[in-house]
């Protein structure tokens, strides 16, 4: 290969770039070598990657589908190599391509704590996309959530690593099992920004970066498989990550064992220039990223190609740099079968649908679970809704498609900036499917305000409508959007955890008519709401928070309202008490938490794992192994009743706490969880196995090991529910009937129970075992 060739495999060509869809597209467009030359220029020497061919503009399937495969085939014939090029498309909330089935954005996986059902998802979308001609998806986001003011929140699947873990994980599975690469981003601590503020510096030490930022990474590779990823555009503790091979050679390829390709988040090659400020040019930045670890440029070759050969034929980068990074792409192109001599030498697919009934189930199955109910009272419950109940129905997001999809579904990613073309599939709104659940003589609308905005000229019409009904539901919230066009999303950072605009205003216009209101909340984050969860009366009766959960979602709304589904959601982040309190997790050390030191007060108003229920359930009969290995696991059995009338799934977690360490240790931390169906009175025994490595953290040499000791073991509804740390036999059984622990908010917990870890001092693997697994006994 010449050099020429050897680079154009490690770049993107982004064909049609429409709208803003990155961040500071518009202005590095502007460097693309491309500008001006035909596509057979511009490829002439080969091409790594297609960018986005369905995603950056509304394309018909089929047309497109005919487009790409005749030219993969001018590829084969005209140019010197015959090398196809691999295809990447967004696949965070589905295929990000017009038409195409749009799921719950990830913060909604998180809710649903459901490995097993986003593993399907995630086959479904890559199917879509295989059979497109796309090989490589950019998800999923494994971001942890440390700040719900950072837009990009609604990409993240919640604040708890190990659920990160797991929930991507698993997306990653069925992804490739599909036959589409995962590509794991953004590595590593991006959701870390200063001030919640997109592309900001984070101030992340080692040991947080090791103990929270990577063990996602960690697990969706080793124990998913996953074939790429794509680098940070933060800087962590002043150096780029783009440029530190400390992180993209030394700890992810050499203590992690990776061998796939690192591809660069969209510009960040060049940002490294105009961002960072550590590259004189672009060929500096070429230099730097290439030797860092980063394989291929994207979505350009804006450095990777004209500015890198020279630096190259200068003698300042050496050429053996480029050849480990072709190599790597070759070879994920060899595993994809684009060098096969028959690839793409069939006729391209036609009558291609891209929301069949398949993805309509799922969408609508995931929307369901991620649904989280946060309160239902305080006298008595108001949902269900009472069969033949009048409904004013009110608020800006009750009749609005878009305000179902997250920032990169392919409406508010890019239909937004064509508003006369159709979104191309079902949606129902929570309009729609209201009206259709309860009939059109029983629902009365009224929108009230915009999302956005100060105009309460809306309001006389939202209480008249409320007056003149049983119960108003009122559907409030975001819309998501990019780089200031939404309220949330990417580039659309806060300052404010306040609902925005008037719309808390609606609400309490709202519930002064006297009429029981239930709060509908559609966002993208979570939201300082407790004024409508513990304030003073009168407040909402009722209150429930959905994450932007897609096309199935208006009508799982619909269900939840109804009572033809139950609610089975969890938090997978934190609800805040203030923007002031963040950032904040409840994986926190005691001095993380509320104390009599500080005037302040950082608990939130509902805990991570928080979610009611129609029916009830009890945690009974905890026991659990009373000692174990560092090198080992332990077994914890419980019992787990439905003490309801009615049936419902619980969603069992699994808590844990380090007595005493080398540095200090979360008050609680999520072990394991387990989601169960049970009916009612029904009762089922469950038995997770735990590895010791569960408790694993970086120590002060900053080892990752295992330590001696006791350490607490709880199951509990919530992060904030545990029993009391009395009454533990020497065996470490304990038989304590569930019901409300010493909790702030509402949950069951058992009794905690010790178990004691011996041996020496354990150094952890990357191989060793992450995931606990847990079944019925």
């Amino acid at each position: 290969m010449t050099l020429e060739e050897k680079t154009a495999q490690l770049v993107g060509y982004w064909l049609d770039q429409n709208g803003v869809v990155a961040p500071m597209q518009g202005e590095m467009a502007a460097h693309d070598d491309a500008d001006g030359r035909t596509l057979a220029d511009v490829t002439c020497h080969g091409l790594g990657q297609f960018t986005r061919v369905y995603g950056t503009r509304p394309v018909e399937p089929d047309e497109r589908a005919a487009w790409l495969w005749s030219e993969q085939r001018r590829l084969k014939r005209e140019t010197r190599l015959g090398i196809p090029a691999l295809v990447h498309e967004e696949c965070l909330t589905g295929l990000a391509a017009w038409k195409a089935a749009t799921f719950p954005t990830p913060l909604a996986w998180g809710a649903a704590f459901d490995p097993e059902l986003v593993e399907r998802v995630g086959e479904a979308i890559g199917d879509s996309m295989r059979q497109l001609g796309v090989h490589q998806g950019l998800a999923p986001v494994l971001d942890v959530v440390r700040d719900p003011r950072w837009g990009r929140v609604d990409e993240c699947i919640g604040e708890d690593p190990y659920l990160v873990g797991t929930i991507g994980t698993a997306y990653v599975r069925g992804l490739q099992r599909a036959g589409v690469d995962a590509t794991l981003k953004h590595f590593l601590g991006y959701s870390a920004s200063q001030a919640g503020r997109n592309h900001a510096p984070v101030h992340a030490g080692p040991r947080e970066v090791a103990d929270v930022f990577l063990l996602p990474f960690e697990m969706a590779l080793r124990d998913g498989g996953a074939r790429s990823v794509m680098n940070s555009y933060a800087e962590v503790d002043g150096v780029p990550v783009a440029a530190n091979g400390d992180l993209l050679t030394d700890l992810l390829r050499g203590r992690l064992g990776f061998d796939g390709t690192v591809v660069a988040d969209y510009f960040s090659v060049a940002f490294l220039e105009v961002m960072h400020g550590v590259a004189a040019d672009r060929g500096e930045a070429a230099a730097l990223a290439l030797t860092a670890g980063i394989d291929v440029e994207l979505p350009t070759g804006d450095a990777y190609l004209g500015p890198l050969v020279d630096r190259v034929r200068s003698g300042d980068v050496d050429e053996a740099l480029v050849d480990r990074a072709v190599l790597r792409v070759l070879r994920q192109k060899e595993r994809l079968g684009l060098l096969d001599p028959d690839a793409f030498e069939d006729e391209p697919p036609t009558g291609i649908d891209l929301d069949t009934s398949r993805h309509r189930t799922l969408a609508k199955e995931l929307a369901a679970r991620s649904l989280v109910l946060l309160s239902n009272g305080p006298e008595a419950p108001v949902l269900p809704l009472a069969p033949g109940a009048s409904v004013a129905l009110i608020g800006p997001n009750a009749d609005r498609a878009e305000a179902l999809q997250g920032c990169y579904s392919f409406a508010n990613h890019v239909l937004a900036a064509h508003p006369d073309l159709p979104l191309g599939f079902a949606i129902p709104t929570v309009r729609e499917a209201l009206t259709e659940s309860l009939g059109a003589d029983t629902v009365r609308f009224a929108a009230g305000c915009a999302v956005t905005g100060d105009d309460r000229s809306g309001f006389d019409d939202a209480v008249a409508v409320a007056e003149r009904s049983d119960v108003a539901v009122v559907v409030v919230g975001d819309q998501a959007g990019l780089f200031g066009r939404g309220t949330v999303g990417e580039g659309n950072d806060t300052e404010s955890l306040d609902l925005p605009g008037v719309q808390r205003e609606l609400v309490e216009a709202v519930v002064a008519t006297g009429t029981p209101t239930v709060v509908v909340l559609l966002t993208g984050r979570p939201y300082a709401v407790g004024w409508a969860l513990d304030g003073d009366a009168p407040r909402p009766a009722a209150v429930v928070q959905a994450f932007f959960p897609g096309e199935g979602g208006g009508l799982a709304i619909a269900d939840l309202l109804t009572g033809a589904a139950a609610p089975s959601g969890r938090l997978p982040v934190s609800l805040p008490r203030a923007a002031g309190a963040q950032p904040y997790t409840y994986l926190h050390p005691r001095l993380g938490g509320p104390s009599d030191v500080t005037a302040t007060d950082s608990t939130p108003v509902r805990p991570f794992g928080f979610g009611l229920s129609y029916t009830s359930f009890a945690y009974e009969e905890l026991v659990v192994d009373p000692t174990v290995s560092s090198a080992g696991a332990f077994d914890a059995w419980v019992t787990v009743r439905n003490t309801g009338e009615r049936a419902g799934e619980d969603v069992v977690q699994l808590y844990g706490h380090d007595v005493q360490g080398s540095v200090t240790r979360p008050v609680a931390q999520l072990l394991g969880y387990a989601r169960v169906a049970l009916g009612p009175g029904e009762s089922v025994r469950l038995r997770f196995s735990v590895p010791v490595q569960r408790f694993a953290f970086a120590d002060r040499a900053l080892r990752k090991v295992v330590e001696p000791g006791d350490v607490e073991v709880w199951v509990a509804s919530h992060a904030a529910a545990s029993g009391p740390t009395g009454g533990v036999r020497a065996d470490g059984i304990v038989a304590v009937g569930g019901g409300t622990g010493p909790a702030p908010v509402p949950g069951s917990a058992t009794a905690r129970a010790v178990v004691r870890v011996t041996g020496p001092v354990r150094e952890v693997e990357p191989s060793d075992r992450r995931t606990v697994t847990w079944e019925r006994v």
